[in-house]
């Protein structure tokens, strides 16, 4: 696993961070820094603070003292993605299929309306070992709405 050795003035801290409650912190942690690259800018106990270019997480062990709302139940999550654009998403993505991990929508060009203009993005989505679906995706550019 990929650790970081930074005390707190040497991290930019971002302005939303999610913080996911995992049911095991070391499996979790082997998928997110061995198979989609995050590095680990700091632990504690039951806890670790995660990057990749300007994504960051926060993964907690699930325990009785936990911020729950609710009995957690697999997949942990449902109802949200978490999408997480890259410079390029080809190095997680074949991290991923050599790791024999299932996507759970293959890699594909996407194209949105964003007002005026359509957005391109190569995209896939993922699930972790908790079921948390992760949208990774890559900027293609604009065209116009035809």
């Amino acid at each position: 696993m990929k650790r970081a050795s930074l005390s707190a003035s040497d991290i930019t801290w971002q302005k939303l961070v999610p913080e996911l409650s995992v049911s095991d912190l070391r499996a979790s942690l082997a998928f997110y820094t061995e198979l989609l690259g995050f590095r680990i800018l700091f632990t504690r106990e039951g806890f670790a603070y995660l990057e990749l270019e300007d994504t960051q997480f926060m993964l907690q062990a699930a325990s009785q003292d936990s911020w729950e709302t609710g009995e957690l139940a697999f997949p942990f999550g449902r109802g949200i993605n978490f999408q997480i654009e890259l410079g390029d998403i080809s190095p997680v993505h074949s991290r991923l299929v050599a790791g024999g991990v299932s996507l759970f929508r293959e890699l594909q060009e996407s194209w949105y309306r964003t007002g005026k203009v359509l957005s391109g993005q190569l995209e896939f989505l993922v699930q972790d070992p908790d079921g948390y679906l992760l949208r990774f995706c890559q900027f293609l550019g604009e065209r116009p709405l035809s």
